[in-house]
């Protein structure tokens, strides 16, 4: 078995703040990192949870429910609705917090890199929801396709703000994709199967879309997608087959985007170290940075290698990752998760 190369942190990392998950990557796993995110701290810890809060904010958004939805972290998680009269179009949604959040993060990277804990050349990764992820988690009916584009502008508001504030040879956007995977494959997922807005085949549209939000990042910027299954208490809202529509998917986006995607990344549940997971690896159309997530808490570097044994037998060269972010990984465990990145991969 040839050792991976390389190693990604999806996202969420169960630390308290910015440094200590960027000092403690940087220590860690180090040379195996082309990039180090800030762990999504603070309210973006629940991925898109906080999301509500923010555009229940908005002139003509109304949360649904009379009483506070508790979460985690002092969210609401009350989902939202278009008030009565009000055109979509007229809605100016307030700044979405992720902009805030990766310039703040940005100038602690910069300082650790400057310190010389962060090691040259590596960038500073900041992972953004889709459109489609938002609006189908937090919106009903003629709602979704009316605010649908408020959305993604407010979105693409909050890239070209990142844009401004980080130098582009130090940033990598990464589009986090998991409800899209969720509706190409009809998953019954908190009891209802997850859709979209559009009527027909939903796939195209989402190629479409994923392609625009890829394209929408300068040549000089790296761009990365992390397609998922979601994390709901380490567990996928729904368990893949096999490989092969996350291999479809990719193809086609990587074919209908107009600018090259750096990396990509493919998440693998704990219990596929079996052929059939695997084979759909060898049809994949993309030679960039291939990550997959089969790193465990669970099982340790004994189980990433030999989910890597079994992986290899179907697509070469890849560098490794967990299969979501580890955000939600109970507390105490973070050092081992990223111990297990550092055990099996190899330095670039």
């Amino acid at each position: 078995m040839t050792q991976p190369q390389g190693a990604l942190l999806v996202g969420s990392v169960n630390y308290d703040d910015a440094e200590t998950t960027i000092r403690t990557a940087a220590d860690v796993i180090g040379p195996r990192l082309r990039r180090i995110p800030d762990g999504e701290v603070g309210k973006r810890f629940h991925w898109i949870m906080f999301q509500p809060d923010v555009l229940g904010e908005a002139d003509g958004i109304e949360r649904i429910g009379d009483e506070p939805i508790p979460f985690p972290a002092g969210i609401d998680a009350r989902p939202l609705r278009i008030a009565d009269g009000v055109d979509a179009a007229s809605i100016r949604l307030p700044s979405l917090g992720y902009a805030d959040a990766a310039t703040e993060s940005y100038a602690i990277f910069r300082r650790l890199r400057d310190e010389g804990v962060v090691p040259e050349g590596t960038r500073f990764q900041v992972s953004l929801p889709t459109p489609v992820a938002v609006v189908t988690s937090f919106f009903f009916g003629a709602d979704r396709a009316a605010i649908a584009p408020v959305y993604t502008a407010a979105l693409r508001r909050e890239v070209d703000s990142i844009l401004v504030a980080i130098p582009h040879d130090d940033l990598a956007i990464q589009w986090d994709v998991a409800s899209e995977m969720g509706v190409i494959e009809a998953a019954p997922a908190f009891g209802r199967v997850m859709d979209v807005w559009w009527e027909g085949d939903p796939f195209p549209g989402l190629v479409a879309q994923l392609a625009e939000l890829i394209d929408a990042v300068p040549a000089d910027v790296e761009v990365g997608v992390h397609l998922c299954y979601g994390d709901v208490a380490e567990k996928h809202f729904f368990e893949p087959t096999d490989a092969g529509n996350l291999v479809r998917y990719a193809n086609a986006v990587v074919g209908a985007s107009a600018r090259e995607l750096t990396w990509l990344h493919l998440p693998v549940p704990i219990e596929r170290d079996d052929d059939a997971y695997y084979a759909p690896l060898a049809g994949l159309e993309y030679d960039g940075e291939l990550y997959l997530g089969l790193v465990h808490r669970e099982d340790e570097a004994d189980g990433a290698r030999r989910r890597v044994a079994v992986a290899q037998r179907f697509v070469p060269r890849f560098g490794i990752a967990t299969e979501c972010g580890i955000g939600r990984a109970p507390e105490g465990t973070t050092a081992g998760i990223l111990g297990t990145h550092a055990e099996v991969a190899a330095a670039w």
